[in-house]
């Protein structure tokens, strides 16, 4: 079964990464795999069972979304409400405190899982009928801080990107082992390019990108939702 599967890789995944260390200028390492195991757990159960037709991947949690919900692009509305999660949420062992983890009483809104979400609410209605053929997942669980400044995977040197990307690949080709995608879509160029990287071969499911949701993109800001769906719809992954 797929959500066996997918947790039993998220546990391997999470201790393969335990023992890495990161230097300056980074601070923080929250993995939400941890302490918001509940919830992800709860995640995998609800909606990952079964194969799905596409996979979209993002690239690590972000501050407001994942980090405080264990859910990736984990808005707090999106996941609460629209996919029923409701499992307890505990903290990291150290935390900073410009980056208190809050859980469901987190207060801002996570705009690139809000529109994410939202865009799926709005196309399918309901999270059953999205699920029926789609999944969403990371490439990497872990969230780093630079003295409270999120800072992403691409931006860590050489050699402690490499053991970081040799596990989250890893991780990567169970979870399409267990879903059996057609299409993979990388939410952003990094998610597309380490997919690329990971799945090779004839059995490997067709990859493609759309544009990523943040609001650090002006391209994002400018309709994120109709330009997505047209990305999309290019592909052949949606019909019009």
């Amino acid at each position: 079964m797929s959500a066996a599967d997918l947790m039993a890789a998220a546990q391997r995944l999470s201790a393969a990464l335990a023992p890495l260390h990161f230097r300056a200028p980074v601070t923080h390492v929250y993995n939400p795999l941890d302490y918001a195991g509940l919830t992800y757990g709860q995640y995998l159960q609800r909606w990952g069972d079964g194969r799905r037709r596409v996979l979209f991947l993002g690239m690590n949690p972000g501050p407001f979304g994942m980090v405080q919900t264990g859910v990736p692009f984990g808005e707090i509305h999106a996941v609460r409400d629209w996919l029923g999660i409701d499992a307890p949420i505990g903290r990291p062992a150290v935390e900073h405190p410009k980056r208190p983890v809050e859980g469901w009483a987190c207060r801002r809104s996570e705009v690139s899982g809000r529109r994410l979400w939202g865009l799926f609410a709005g196309r399918f209605g309901t999270p059953q009928a999205f699920f029926a053929g789609h999944f969403v997942l990371n490439w990497c669980p872990l969230a780093f801080l630079a003295d409270g400044r999120n800072l992403t995977p691409d931006r860590l040197p050489s050699d402690e990107f490499a053991p970081l990307a040799a596990a989250c690949d890893r991780h990567l080709r169970e979870a399409c082992a267990a879903l059996e995608p057609e299409w993979l879509i990388g939410v952003g160029r990094f998610a597309r390019l380490r997919a690329q990287h990971a799945l090779t071969g004839p059995a490997a499911p067709r990859i493609g990108e759309i544009l990523h949701p943040s609001p650090a993109s002006p391209a994002a800001n400018r309709g994120w939702a109709a330009a997505a769906s047209a990305q999309l719809q290019e592909l052949g992954v949606w019909g019009a």
